[in-house]
């Protein structure tokens, strides 16, 4: 009776099913998500590397867009290969610790991505409102200590998560219909209260997003009057381009994300459960496929960056974006 009570209390997995209701389709859902994943992988590595390698590029703008690449390839890691095993080789389970990890890094990385954008906004703030204090104001110890705290940020409220979760009695089934390890998703599997852990995730949702979204409205609220005010109209196209590729890249991040909190509160009824996980895998992929492919392609540095290398030539100089 008592080894019976400790299966129950922790169960030694859980098995992933995939997609619901889409099973016979996992194989052709897996070829999307690969090719994503492969462009996530090359992209985000090509700029890190690009980063350390070109002097001009380091930059306040380009060390954060460094944080955004390492988050990138960290969220997308922890999600991508396991759902690819499940699509391929029917691999469906997963552990019970392990399955806590991937859920603590998931939502630790989620939220920091959250906070990269948030940081990437306030810079865009300085160097268009204080473009002669720029330098001095995001001094690279100014820019590790902000990058660290928004790391710990993310570690210190997700770490709760974990055992939250790992306290729950678990008697019901053991299948997760998702494809990976998401909080709610495991703990609904419990026969518990889990009031604590909703109540938890979604304080959690609105001191990271909420606080996150508020400094990038307000933001880009600032930059908006600073570049309205400005006499010259190339003046003010040069503004507002440096800021596309953000916004492009806050976009894809949340428009996921918002869709899938108001659907689970609003819509869960009435939008299928397939397209939720899709949804929520989507959340997960999109921004490290397009961030690294939208930098790329709107920057102007860092394709002038990438034409040296590839015509061999060495060393390339500072260009305006």
């Amino acid at each position: 009776m008592l080894m019976l009570n400790e299966t129950e209390l922790n169960p030694a997995s859980f098995i992933l099913n995939g997609v619901p209701g889409l099973e016979d389709m996992h194989i052709w859902i897996s070829f999307p998500f690969c090719s994503m994943y492969v462009v996530a992988l090359v992209g985000n590595c090509g700029l890190l590397y690009l980063i350390q390698y070109e002097d001009s590029l380091h930059k306040p703008m380009y060390y954060f867009l460094a944080m955004l690449s390492l988050t990138d390839l960290v969220m997308c890691s922890s999600t991508i290969p396991k759902a690819l095993c499940i699509f391929w080789f029917h691999l469906k389970k997963i552990g019970f610790d392990e399955c806590l990890v991937q859920m603590f890094f998931i939502h630790t990385f989620t939220g920091m991505e959250s906070g990269v954008l948030m940081l990437m906004a306030l810079d865009r703030y300085v160097a268009i409102c204080y473009p002669l204090r720029y330098s001095t104001i995001l001094t690279n110890p100014v820019i590790a200590k902000v990058g660290l705290l928004t790391f710990l940020r993310g570690v210190l409220l997700i770490i709760p998560f974990t055992f939250l979760t790992k306290r729950l009695p678990y008697c019901k089934s053991n299948i997760i219909h998702h494809t990976y390890c998401d909080h709610m998703s495991v703990a609904k599997l419990s026969c518990g209260n889990v009031k604590i852990n909703a109540i938890y995730g979604l304080m959690v949702a609105l001191l990271i997003g909420g606080f996150d979204i508020l400094c990038i409205t307000v933001s880009y609220t600032m930059i908006l009057r600073a570049v309205v005010s400005l006499s010259s109209a190339d003046a003010r196209q040069k503004a507002f381009s440096t800021c596309t590729a953000h916004i492009c890249a806050i976009v894809f991040s949340y428009s996921p994300a918002f869709f899938s909190f108001f659907s689970h509160r609003f819509g869960g009824h009435t939008i299928p459960p397939s397209c939720h996980i899709i949804v929520a895998n989507i959340y997960v992929l999109l921004p490290p496929t397009m961030n690294p492919v939208v930098y790329g392609v709107k920057t102007k540095q860092i394709r002038d960056c990438v034409s040296s290398i590839l015509s061999g030539s060495k060393g390339t100089k500072s260009h305006s974006i």
